[in-house]
């Protein structure tokens, strides 16, 4: 491809939320972090991420929240790719945020995940999926499982992926998400000392069986009032749980349609909306379509 080519490439990619279907703490490791066992299933929602390929080596942020390069991990991303394979092209990137900060939907994971698999592409470095996530490691424990793009059943500090197929895959259901306009810092969170860590180690079959627990439901609760209202309301209508460390919550629906008269009833000081999970991530779905057309 012609310099002229690749600095005219300019492509959209989806970046999708997350829901953790339960998280348990099993236990803090000498280093501070935590040894937890979850299962992560992406949403039909999320960001979308421009990039338009530069040959002068630049990496710009266009548009997005207003951060400091340095705390924004599209950006960090970027110099992590072109830094480890020495690439001398640049990309301006542009992310219209749809997730929440700091609503346990790993929206900012997730943002740096397609800008590793999508400059992978645009870039022509041809890295496997293995090393993409390696690298996406070193830019937070979430990011690997959005690189790779499938339902995975995590251990670790989540990083220890196996990708959940067959009987062994959650159902694809629909889901009412709300986001209670509360952000949740997951340091806070992890580093409580009431937060409980000694739930016992629990199988794939065990999770779907039981459906588990979220660990941080507690700790959340008692810190942060929005958090545990919107918990307590909604759990009128079904099991309400937390994703991740929240702030938002989800419910499984039988039906989009019973979403949309829950929603109605919603207090006015929240943002709700109706996502279905998927064991596929549109990232990943968009790469195989690339790849089909190329």
């Amino acid at each position: 491809m012609s310099a002229a080519a690749l600095s005219a490439e300019s492509s959209r990619w989806p970046a999708p939320a997350k829901i953790n279907l339960f998280l348990h703490i099993l236990g803090r490791r000498a280093d501070g972090y935590h040894e937890l066992q979850t299962c992560f299933q992406f949403l039909d929602f999320g960001d979308e991420v421009d990039l338009r390929v530069r040959t002068d080596g630049r990496i710009e942020r266009l548009a997005g929240f207003d951060i400091e390069p340095e705390a924004d991990l599209a950006v960090r991303a970027a110099r992590l790719l072109q830094s480890y394979t020495h690439c001398s092209l640049g990309v301006e990137i542009a992310v219209n945020k749809r997730i929440p900060v700091g609503a346990g939907l790993g929206g900012g994971s997730s943002d740096a995940a397609t800008v590793l698999v999508a400059l992978n592409e645009l870039w022509q470095l041809q890295l496997s999926n293995a090393e993409l996530r390696a690298l996406g490691l070193q830019l937070g424990a979430d990011v690997p499982v959005f690189v790779a793009g499938r339902c995975a059943w995590a251990e670790g500090v989540g990083e220890r992926l196996k990708f959940l197929t067959g009987i062994e895959s959650p159902a694809q259901r629909n889901y009412l998400i709300i986001n209670p306009n509360c952000a949740v810092p997951t340091a806070e969170v992890f580093q409580a000392p009431e937060l409980t860590r000694n739930s016992p180690p629990i199988t794939i079959r065990g999770f779907l069986e039981t459906g588990g627990r979220n660990d941080c439901t507690a700790t959340v609760r008692g810190r942060f009032p929005p958090v545990a209202s919107a918990l307590d309301w909604l759990a009128q209508f079904g099991e309400a749980r937390m994703t991740g460390t929240g702030a938002c919550i989800f419910l499984a629906l039988d039906s989009a349609c019973r979403g949309t008269d829950i929603l109605q009833r919603m207090p006015p000081e929240w943002v709700g909306f109706i996502a279905k999970g998927l064991n596929e991530s549109p990232l990943r779905a968009q790469l195989h379509a690339r790849g089909e057309r190329t």
